[in-house]
């Protein structure tokens, strides 16, 4: 971990220089007074992923991005180790041909939540997207997305899932770049709204209803893999990582705001998935010096080392399949551009973090379900 610019940005491992260029290029706002790089870092819309950002009285739509409320979510099961692996193929395939991966689709099943009851959902930015978000909660979408199956070193079987509020997050958040009159591409400074504008009062809402939305999918297809897997939900760890939250540090009050990382306050638990032939990890937030610096943040994956154009041409079917071949992961879709030789490795990303956070679980995949290589989601970060 080092400083930059003052003391005004931590880095965690070796940061991307587009990435770090566009820190510093967001830490320029009058209301930005701090930022983060997480060690999964790499260059994202405006704000770069692995990136977090403290505002004082203000919001940023574009730090957010267009995925609000993208997250992970883990539930222990009480299936053993040995069946999963004893029926994976069937598994996968129920899995596979039951859930909706891919962009634009809708869920296959009918699926209700109270969150539907928000008022929010009558005001002019969301009543038009409610009838897709009806159609699409519950469905995972495209690029790094997914539906895994994990076991644990006491050979327990775990679901885990990445996904956010599909085309109504994507909504929200294009709406509100217009209207604040933000700018589209990836080297532009990011749309930043006064908090006590009536904007950057609507964004909020608009904002934490995607949350929501987000959260009720995540739950909905961990329960539906469950009931798929004939098995009962133990425990569960559930966190955003494109989101806004009003925080207080050193005193202060600010609204932080972690794009592509996961919060990790002392006690706090959280999910962080590898590529899909790789480890996955349980971790906890702990208290130090260097967790307060870090405004108690760390990575939400591996991170990327490939854009995706470059791993499509780059990696050979081959190469990808023998990989996974030899770590035993059965996988249903999928595609080069998530191949894990497109990614850093977790164990060097989360030791870049050591002090800040403790594993508490190596989860190992048996099952790795994503959209397939044909599918492509501009905003799928």
């Amino acid at each position: 971990m080092y400083q930059i610019n003052d003391g005004q940005i931590t880095v965690f491992g070796y940061p991307d220089r587009a990435a770090l260029a566009q820190m510093q290029r967001t830490l320029e706002n009058e209301h930005a007074t701090k930022g983060v790089l997480c060690a999964d870092n790499h260059k994202g819309y405006a704000v770069p992923i692995g990136g977090v950002v403290a505002y004082r009285e203000a919001v940023s739509p574009s730090g957010v991005g267009f995925d609000i409320g993208c997250g992970n979510k883990a539930v222990l099961t009480d299936m053993p180790g040995a069946e999963l692996r004893a029926n994976i193929e069937r598994i996968m395939d129920d899995v596979w041909n039951t859930l909706s991966f891919g962009v634009g689709r809708k869920n296959n099943e009918t699926v209700d939540s109270r969150l539907f009851d928000s008022p929010v959902w009558r005001e002019s930015y969301a009543k038009p997207l409610k009838d897709k978000a009806r159609q699409q909660l519950g469905t995972i979408g495209s690029g790094n997305h997914y539906v895994d199956l994990f076991t644990d070193e006491e050979d327990r079987v775990w679901i885990g899932v990445h996904f956010g509020s599909r085309g109504f997050g994507h909504g929200i958040a294009t709406y509100f770049v217009r209207l604040g009159g933000g700018k589209a591409g990836m080297d532009v400074a990011p749309l930043v709204l006064p908090l006590r504008s009536e904007i950057g009062r609507d964004y909020m809402k608009g904002m934490q209803l995607a949350g929501e939305y987000a959260y009720a999918g995540r739950t909905w297809v961990c329960d539906r893999v469950a009931q798929l897997l004939g098995a009962k939900i133990l425990e569960e760890v559930h966190n955003h990582h494109n989101y806004a939250w009003a925080e207080t540090h050193n005193g202060v009050d600010y609204m932080v705001i972690r794009k592509g990382a996961t919060p990790a306050f002392p006690g706090q638990r959280g999910f962080i998935g590898g590529s899909m032939g790789e480890d996955a990890v349980i971790i906890e937030g702990v208290e130090s010096d260097v967790s307060k610096t870090a405004l108690y943040s760390t990575v939400h994956g591996a991170g990327r080392t490939m854009g995706r154009n470059e791993a499509k041409w780059t990696i050979k079917p081959e190469e990808m399949n023998d990989w996974l071949q030899q770590k035993g992961v059965t996988l249903r879709g999928g595609g080069l551009d998530e191949s894990p030789q497109a990614y850093k490795r977790l164990p060097e990303v989360l030791n870049h973090h050591g002090g800040t956070i403790k594993i508490l679980h190596t989860l190992t995949p048996v099952g790795v379900a994503m959209a397939g290589p044909h599918e492509f989601d501009p905003y799928k970060d």
